[in-house]
């Protein structure tokens, strides 16, 4: 045993002793565990405090045999859209950086089209012995169903690019919904005149647990009612997110009267640019959401005329990094971690990164 670490028994000791506790009562509240009483952990933490004592976290980590088990379950890329592909590179980013100090992490893929995908794969990471979860929850009852799940477990679990309310979430790392929206139509304002149409559009399969996309509606014609602008808003909610669909549905409502603006709550605004572009539709601002290669597209071919950004890869990156210091360096983290809302155009979309 190095010096370092006698050092560093020897103040484990010293604790227990003054709290009048085991050496192995002082190591459960240091890794933050159960079975140790309110009373006698706040002893131990003011004793912890008083000696200013700094424990070697990475040494006991690297010495230790054990490994730390991480899983993330999240939506697989897909045909439609291939957004969840920024923050699994964020995802394997944190953990190339992390597997050296013995943190394995697991990945779960689920449809974002099917809850059904979403109960089998949770089911499936219940059964292994995680010691934390990243998980994005895109639907809402069933979500808080797994959450619950991992609370009797003892299982911290982190949510990214949506959050659920009433639920004891580690920590949310993603957009601040109602206040994305609300840019949103804070940036349609300065596009249109007093009394013209807006479209909001939501595509999305589950459209009434889609929690994410009402929140950002919500916030959009909040910022009409709180600012007594006049605004014509109509909604389209297309359940059926193949673009055979996509089209018929924005042929229905765009027949029904002059569109100035269309506003997209999700990533799938290159299908609306697809539409505009193939109707030779001319004069709609168009305007949504996620820096992704087919909406970039659009912006070079002047068929989407803002995209609305809130950094997925970094979002990706933040959860594991955020378990890994809760878990592994001991360290608090924010319960609410909100990125940025970037408005890309086509003329700076070239030195923006995800």
């Amino acid at each position: 045993m190095n010096q370092k670490d006698q050092a560093e028994l020897v103040g484990v000791k010293e604790i227990a002793r003054r709290a009048n506790v085991s050496i192995a009562t002082v190591d459960r509240v240091l890794h933050n565990r159960t079975g140790v009483s309110t009373k006698t952990k706040d002893k131990i933490n003011a004793i912890i405090e008083e000696l200013d004592y700094q424990p070697n976290i990475m040494a006991r980590r690297l010495a230790s045999k054990k490994v730390l088990h991480l899983a993330v379950l999240i939506p697989s890329i897909s045909p439609e859209t291939d957004y969840w592909e920024a923050p699994l590179a964020g995802i394997l980013q944190a953990e190339s950086e992390i597997k050296a100090y013995g943190i394995a992490v697991d990945k779960f893929f689920f449809d974002q089209n099917d809850k059904t995908s979403f109960r089998i794969q949770s089911k499936s990471l219940l059964k292994g012995n995680y010691d934390g979860v990243l998980l994005a929850p895109m639907f809402v009852d069933e979500s808080k169903e797994f959450v619950e799940a991992c609370q009797k477990r003892g299982i911290p679990y982190i949510f990214i690019n949506s959050d659920v309310p009433n639920t004891n979430c580690l920590s949310y790392i993603g957009p601040d919904l109602y206040h994305s929206g609300y840019l949103g139509a804070h940036l349609a304002s300065y596009l249109i005149g007093n009394g013209d149409r807006i479209l909001v559009v939501n595509i999305s399969q589950e459209m009434d647990n889609h929690h994410h996309l009402l929140r950002k509606e919500e916030g959009f014609r909040a910022y009409f009612e709180k600012n007594a602008r006049i605004a014509d808003i109509v909604k389209l909610d297309i359940r059926n997110t193949d673009y055979l669909s996509v089209k018929m549905e924005l042929t229905r409502a765009l027949d029904k009267g002059m569109v100035k603006l269309i506003f997209v709550t999700n990533s799938r605004v290159s299908a609306v640019a697809r539409y505009l572009e193939e109707a030779r539709l001319e004069g709609i601002v168009l305007v949504g959401y996620d820096f992704i290669k087919e909406n970039v597209d659009g912006l070079e071919k002047r068929k989407i005329d803002f995209l609305i950004c809130q950094k997925p890869q970094e979002q990706g990156y933040r959860g594991i990094m955020f378990l890994y210091n809760y878990l592994v360096q001991l360290i608090p983290v924010d319960r609410h971690y909100y990125m940025p809302i970037d408005i890309i155009t086509r003329e700076n979309y070239k030195y923006y990164k995800n």
